[in-house]
């Protein structure tokens, strides 16, 4: 009887195995089908295009510096600082330099009153010349009548030229006074133009983007005081490969992205600067942005230059699913939804170039709804 019973026994487990396993096979075809919409992978005409890197800069900018050397008395802007063109931004100690110029008024002074001396020395002289050329007149006819010696006709002769020599020499001396005074008002307008340069201004209205000077300092002609920037006008200076410099061109429009603003403009390229850097071996080409608020220099920029068009397999943007540093999407095979990894290129207008993973031809879900997952049933709506 106990054979019997060791046979029973496992039968009895294989059945109850074969009935646990049943519910799970059958629970794929129970599940509830996902309703999407499916599209056929296709190659299309794509932009290519060369991205170059640049930092965006002030097209109008000034390191404002001393023309004179002396100490800082005071500075009248910080860093941020709005200006106005003409402002006073940095006020120099002008004590020798209104030195200067006093002086220079008190050699015009001194001159001026030596023209009125000399003016008054040309009439003196010219009365003289007037009453000698008066007698010799005179004396003249009493000769013609020979009621004169020659010697007193003579001498009316000698007065008359001392007389003409006297009145050419005083207005000589009232013309060298002419331009001593000429001299005198020339030097006080320089010592008036170097006093004013104690005043330093600003050259246009902008914005103050270094502050390198603080009171006390000695400044130096040429040494850095001040920069400024002109707000509103900037420009992308880009570095483009010496073997790409082909697509550029001056007047052309590319594409700028900015980064930091998450902007997208069209830009003019307006100069392409004629030398090679030899480190990068590359061109720098300045394209002028349009005025865009938040827009400053130093900002990082890409600029787009067009090449031409190229086939590639590309899928709507909407069709990609991100996890990390993965790329996926989801493969329709019959009536299944299949994850495929995928590497992805460049992005236009909501489109996504793929590099691999994926070929022309095959039918994808696009959107991808939230929560499909591999293996999951799928239902094609229109």
């Amino acid at each position: 009887m106990k054979p019997l019973v060791f046979p029973l026994s496992i039968s009895l487990v294989w059945l109850t195995a074969c009935g646990s396993e049943q519910p799970r096979r059958a629970a794929p075809s129970a599940s509830t089908p996902v309703a999407v919409q499916i599209a056929a992978v296709s190659s299309q005409e794509w932009p290519e295009v060369y991205e170059a890197t640049g930092t965006v800069r002030a097209r109008t900018a000034s390191t404002i510096s001393s023309k004179v050397m002396d100490y800082v008395q005071q500075v009248n802007a910080q860093v941020g600082d709005r200006v106005r063109e003409g402002q006073i931004l940095v006020t120099l100690d002008a004590r020798d330099l209104e030195a200067g110029v006093r002086g220079a008024e008190a050699g015009r002074a001194e001159v001026e009153s030596a023209i009125a001396e000399a003016e008054n020395g040309v009439a003196a002289a010219k009365a003289n010349l007037d009453l000698a050329q008066t007698t010799f007149k005179r004396m003249e006819d009493l000769a013609a009548k020979r009621s004169i010696s020659d010697q007193e006709f003579d001498e009316a002769s000698a007065r008359l030229k001392a007389a003409q020599a006297n009145h050419e020499m005083a207005r000589a001396k009232r013309a060298q006074l002419d331009s001593k005074l000429a001299q005198a008002e020339q030097g006080l307008r320089s010592a008036a133009i170097m006093r004013d340069y104690a005043r330093i201004t600003a050259p246009f209205a902008g914005v103050v983007t270094a502050r390198l000077v603080e009171p006390g300092n000695l400044a130096a002609p040429g040494a850095p005081l001040l920069t400024i920037e002109q707000e509103g006008v900037y420009r992308l200076e880009a570095s483009v490969d010496e073997s790409r410099l082909t697509p550029a061109r001056v007047g052309e429009t590319v594409e700028v992205a900015l980064e930091a603003l998450e902007r997208k403009v069209s830009a003019r390229v307006s100069e392409i600067v004629p030398a090679v850097d030899a480190a990068s071996r590359s061109y720098i080409v300045k394209i002028d942005l349009p005025a865009i608020p938040q827009l400053r220099s130093g900002m990082f920029g890409r600029a787009f230059f067009p090449l031409g068009s190229r086939k590639v397999v590309a899928v709507p943007a909407s069709a990609i699913v991100e996890r990390g540093q993965l790329q996926s999407v989801f493969v329709a095979e019959d009536g299944t939804a299949r994850t495929r990894l995928v590497t992805t290129g460049q992005r236009a207008k909501g489109s996504v170039e793929v590099l691999s993973g994926l070929n022309a031809g095959e039918r994808i879900v696009v959107p991808v709804p939230a929560g499909l997952e591999d293996g999951a049933r799928l239902e094609a709506r229109p």
